[in-house]
C-alpha cells in the first residue's frame, strides 16, 4: 500500500496540465469526495500497527502536494490566458503621453493667491477690454488728466471709449460698484500697455493688485499687510514704503523688500543696494470710493499691486521678459516639477 502511495506521489510531482479541464480532473482524481485520497484516508485502519506511522506520513504528504501541484497550475493557466497575460495591462495609454508643465506666470501668480487667501482676501476678475470709466474716469483719472500719460494705452479706433485695460484696479471698481463693504479682495489678470517690448518690458503683462475697505483701515494695516506677503512670498521680512504718486491712492508710496547682497546676481538685480522694487501701494482716495458709491466719511482702505511676470523673472533667475511670452518648450520644460 506504501509503494503505492508513492507512485501516486511521483505522478502528482510529474502532473503537467495545458487547460482548466485538465486540471479539474486531476483535482476530482485526488481531492474530490470520492477521490484516491479518500480511498487511502479509509484504508488507513487497515494497515498494520507498525507501518501506520509511516502510512500516515506518505498520505499527508501526497494530500498536500496534489493540493499545492492544482493551485499553481490554476494560477500559471489564469495568467496565460487572461487579457493582461497576453497583451499586457490593457489599462495603461497606447503611446507614453508626455508631462506637461506649468508655466511660471502661474506658479507664481497661484503662490500670491494662496498667500492672500490665507488672510481671507478673495479673488475677482474682470474684462480685458475695458471702458474709459472703469479703466481711467472711476479711479481718479478724469478726461484730460495729466497722469494719464502715465500709461500709454491701446484704445480700440472705432470707439475711444473703449481699450484694453492698463492695469486690474479696473476689476477692483467694478467688485466696489457690486459689493458692499467689508471687502478684501485681489485681482489677478493680464494688462497691456503701449510700450516697446525689450528684455525688461513687454507690451502685455500680468499683474495682481489687492484691495481691502472697511471702517477705520489704516495705513499700519496696509505695513502689516505687504510685510506679511513678503515674508511668504520670499522669505524676507525687511520691507521699506518710498513715497511716491498714484492718483487713486493717497498717500502711495513704492515697496522695496531688502533682498541682501551675498552674490553676483544680488548685486545685479538691486543694483548695488540690496534693496529691490516689488510694486505699488497707498490709501485709496476718497474720490475713488465715492464714485463706487462707497462713503468715505464711514469707511476706507488700502490698495496694492505687484507684478507677476518680474517676479516670476526674480524668483527663477529668467534674464529675459519676452521668454515668458515666447512658448519655447526649452524654457517651459523646466518648470515640469514646480506646482
Amino acid at each position: 500500500m506504501i509503494d503505492t502511495l508513492k507512485e501516486h506521489l511521483v505522478e502528482v510531482e510529474n502532473f503537467k496540465a495545458d487547460s482548466m479541464e485538465e486540471v479539474e480532473r486531476f483535482r476530482v482524481k485526488y481531492l474530490g469526495k470520492k477521490g484516491l485520497l479518500n480511498v487511502f484516508f479509509t484504508a488507513f485502519k487497515n494497515v498494520p500497527s507498525d507501518q501506520k506511522k509511516e502510512f500516515g506520513q506518505v498520505i499527508n504528504q501526497l494530500k498536500t502536494n496534489a493540493t499545492e501541484k492544482v493551485n499553481h497550475l490554476k494560477e500559471v493557466l489564469e495568467k496565460n490566458t487572461s487579457p493582461s497575460g497576453k497583451y499586457g495591462d490593457l489599462t495603461r495609454p497606447g503611446e507614453p503621453l508626455p508631462l506637461g508643465a506649468r508655466h511660471p506666470v502661474s506658479i507664481v501668480k497661484n503662490r500670491i493667491i494662496d498667500i492672500f487667501l490665507r488672510i481671507g482676501f478673495n479673488v475677482s476678475e474682470g474684462p480685458e477690454i475695458e471702458d474709459d470709466w472703469h479703466n481711467f474716469t472711476a479711479l481718479n483719472l478724469p478726461e484730460y488728466h495729466p497722469a494719464r500719460d502715465m500709461q500709454d494705452t491701446f484704445f480700440i479706433q472705432t470707439n475711444p471709449d473703449i481699450l484694453l485695460r492698463t492695469h486690474t484696479s479696473s476689476v477692483q471698481i467694478r467688485y466696489m460698484e457690486e459689493n458692499d463693504p467689508p471687502i478684501r479682495t485681489i485681482s489677478p489678470g493680464r494688462v497691456y500697455r503701449n510700450e516697446a517690448i525689450s528684455a525688461r518690458s513687454h507690451c502685455f503683462f500680468h499683474q495682481v493688485e489687492g484691495l481691502y475697505v472697511d471702517r477705520d483701515v489704516s495705513f499700519a494695516d496696509l505695513k502689516q499687510t505687504l510685510q506679511y506677503f513678503t515674508t511668504e512670498m520670499f522669505g524676507k521680512s525687511e520691507i521699506r514704503l518710498r513715497p511716491s504718486y498714484f492718483p487713486f491712492t493717497e498717500p502711495s508710496a513704492e515697496v522695496d523688500v531688502y533682498w541682501g547682497l551675498e552674490n553676483e546676481i544680488d548685486y545685479r538685480i538691486t543694483k548695488g543696494t540690496g534693496w529691490l522694487e516689488i510694486g505699488g501701494c497707498g490709501m485709496v482716495d476718497p474720490n475713488v470710493l465715492s464714485n463706487c458709491n462707497i462713503d468715505p466719511e464711514v469707511y476706507s482702505g488700502f490698495a496694492l499691486g505687484v507684478g507677476i511676470d518680474r517676479m516670476a523673472m526674480l524668483l527663477y533667475q529668467i534674464p529675459d521678459i519676452r521668454m515668458l511670452s515666447e512658448n519655447d518648450l526649452r524654457f517651459l520644460e523646466q518648470f515640469k516639477s514646480s506646482l
